[in-house]
């Protein structure tokens, strides 16, 4: 019987985002493609049969542990729990950047709901988990079930999809975004046509683009300035509201010429896209 095991925590990339329209309760509907990378996080979860509760092994700095995502995924799932359950000690190896537009803390959430059913063998089917993810977060659902997929509604609605699997240069500029002002500019582009779900990866690609791009790059100079520059050497894009930005290529030796001659002063890395999550390739394996 497996008592510790860690799990992958991957990125996510909007390969694109359009927003079709904004509902009454002040929520706008998108269409967006959602692909994995085979770069994230990782997240260790070890049993505590004698020490009852939920525990990070060190906190994250600026993040309360109540409003922690692992935190409040892991009690979400012991709520559905019939019985006793063991203690859990998790532990958090953080490679993305909080804040960037990959994922990370609905990536981080998904990763525990999968991660401790597992481990504790509740045997919550993925609806169920994905429906517990929900209410984390708009994003948590596709991570959960672990297929890219064409998204719709807030986000939530997923049809699996399978757009190529490519090499990205990803770029987190020097600037943190605030979402909710984002969505809340009047410059924001609230009503492109929607389309439908085949042309969401197939065809011309320039016909795709990330409505919030303009606005953030209008209010964050950096994000503007690290577009123009990855731009050079091909089709670049912002990723849900930032700040980091993506541009796609076809090996991995292409995308690496262009990372190591990337400006000074920008982080980031360069992963492959992946259509099935690595967590469920991992979660696969343990079975």
């Amino acid at each position: 019987m497996n008592t510790s095991i860690t799990l992958p925590s991957p990125a996510k990339l909007n390969l694109f985002l359009h927003i079709v329209g904004r509902r009454p309760d002040g929520y706008h509907e998108l269409q967006t493609l959602f692909q994995f990378l085979d770069y994230g996080d990782e997240i260790t979860f070890t049993l505590t049969p004698d020490r009852p509760g939920i525990r990070l092994a060190e906190p994250v700095p600026g993040v309360p542990n109540d409003d922690n995502l692992i935190v409040r995924a892991a009690r979400a799932l012991e709520a559905r729990a019939n019985g006793p359950i063991p203690g859990v000690t998790i532990t958090l190896a953080k490679r993305l950047p909080m804040g960037g537009g990959l994922g990370g803390g609905s990536s981080n959430a998904a990763t525990t709901l999968l991660g401790l059913n597992y481990l504790w063998h509740l045997d919550l089917s993925p609806d169920e988990l994905a429906e517990i993810g929900l209410n984390l977060g708009a994003d948590v659902p596709v991570f959960v079930r672990g297929h890219a997929a064409f998204g719709e509604g807030v986000g939530e609605k997923l049809t699996p999809a399978n757009p190529p699997e490519d090499w990205f240069v990803v770029l987190k500029p020097a600037c943190d975004i605030n979402t909710g002002k984002i969505f809340s500019e009047e410059g924001l582009t609230r009503d492109t046509p929607k389309i439908k779900i085949r042309p969401a990866f197939e065809g011309d690609a320039s016909r795709y683009r990330n409505d919030c791009e303009d606005v953030v790059r209008k209010l964050y100079p950096e994000v503007n300035q690290s577009l123009e520059w990855l731009s050079q050497f091909g089709p670049a894009r912002l990723t849900g509201t930032g700040a980091c930005i993506f541009g796609r290529f076809p090996t991995e030796s292409a995308a690496r010429i262009i990372w190591e001659s990337k400006p000074s002063g920008i982080t980031g890395f360069v992963a492959k896209g992946v259509n099935i999550s690595p967590l469920h390739q991992k979660l696969t394996e343990l079975k």
